[in-house]
């Protein structure tokens, strides 16, 4: 439903509550009270409808026909146009939920255009109307109240965003190999946060130096003051909340690197431990090595004595060597001889 509450109010008391926009400006020519009226999401011809009647600036028109405007204040003649941008904190997403306020003030009228649930004008209205001496200091008032909800509404997303960032530091200390995309999720969050809420100190300021000109009452602008103490104790925990974001960024760097660090020293420590064991290993072998050459030199020398001894033992009849003189001798000095050649030749090559 695009006109969500609409209603004209004479001395800060509802006088009537018009179903549609052109009986609204009927009852206000009529009574002359205040009107106030409460859209959410309208269409364009509703927006033009307003600007014809109230006489709205072309410009002001044109950003509330766009939306997606930052927060800001602009003064054309005696009408003022305000963009707000609400925040509200999501628990079960962990998410800032960030929205939209147009709100035009003049000479007896109160257009608020809203783009989203946040902030909670039903509530602002119903305070209004329970307070009919403020309600009855004009569309001033009305502006205060809408400033002062959505302030008020800020200070649950502060104290979410608090609440994440004291996850994100027990995060860092864990491990949690997530934690740096959570914190530059963050980050985005307060950065977008800041954009809502810094313009707010400006344009308070600017409302303040314009009291004595447009004759706002003085409560009103103690109230206003108020406003703006609330905003600037949440610019400075959005600015602390960056800071210490942006801190955990590099403590997670930091972090990280160390792990990094101590995985390639266990590393290191394994791979030496690794060399030394195929050192060992080495060794052993070359030892090992060393034995079968020992072993087979000394094989290969008594096999010489053993092959000539082998020949003399077979049974044959006729064999030669029997019957020489000197058979024995020159087989003996045979075998010394072959014995003593293959132990030069092994100790050359380092085989004994």
């Amino acid at each position: 439903m695009t006109l969500v509450d609409n209603a004209v109010y004479v001395d800060g008391v509802r006088a009537a509550t018009p179903s549609n926009l052109d009986e609204t400006y009927e009852v206000m020519r009529d009574l002359g009270g205040m009107a106030w009226i409460g859209l959410y999401r309208p269409e364009p011809h509703e927006i033009h409808s307003v600007a014809n009647e109230f006489g709205l600036h072309k410009l002001s028109v044109e950003d509330a026909l766009k939306g997606h405007q930052r927060s800001k204040l602009e003064r054309y003649g005696d009408t003022l146009f305000v963009v707000l941008r609400p925040a509200r904190y999501i628990d079960a997403d962990e998410t800032v939920e960030f929205g939209e306020l147009h709100i035009f003030i003049g000479p007896g009228f109160v257009v608020t255009i809203r783009h989203a649930e946040s902030p909670n004008l039903v509530a602002v209205r119903h305070r209004m109307e329970a307070s009919p001496e403020l309600l009855s200091l004009g569309p001033e008032a009305v502006l205060y109240a809408i400033l002062d909800e959505v302030v008020d509404e800020y200070a649950p997303v502060i104290a979410g965003l608090e609440n994440d960032i004291d996850e994100i530091e027990d995060q860092l200390f864990d491990g949690d190999s997530e934690v740096s995309r959570r914190i530059y999720s963050l980050i985005s969050e307060v950065i977008d946060f800041q954009r809502a809420v810094q313009p707010l100190v400006p344009m308070l300021e600017s409302l303040e130096r314009g009291s004595e000109k447009y004759k706002v009452n003085v409560e009103l602008q103690r109230s206003l003051r108020d406003v703006l103490d609330h905003v600037l104790a949440i610019v400075d925990k959005s600015a602390a909340y960056r800071a210490l974001l942006q801190n955990a960024l590099t403590v997670h760097s930091t972090l990280t690197t160390q792990r990094q660090n101590d995985e390639m020293r266990l590393l290191s420590q394994a791979s030496l431990e690794q060399n030394e064991e195929t050192r060992k290993l080495s060794e052993h072998s070359l030892a090992q090595s060393e034995e079968v050459k020992k072993i087979s030199s000394w094989a290969a020398i008594l096999f010489a004595p053993t092959l000539i001894g082998t020949v003399y033992g077979m049974n044959f009849t006729y064999m030669p060597e029997l019957d020489w003189p000197w058979g024995y001798p020159l087989a003996v000095a045979g075998m010394v001889a072959m014995g003593a050649a293959l132990y030069v030749i092994f100790k050359r090559r380092h085989w004994l």
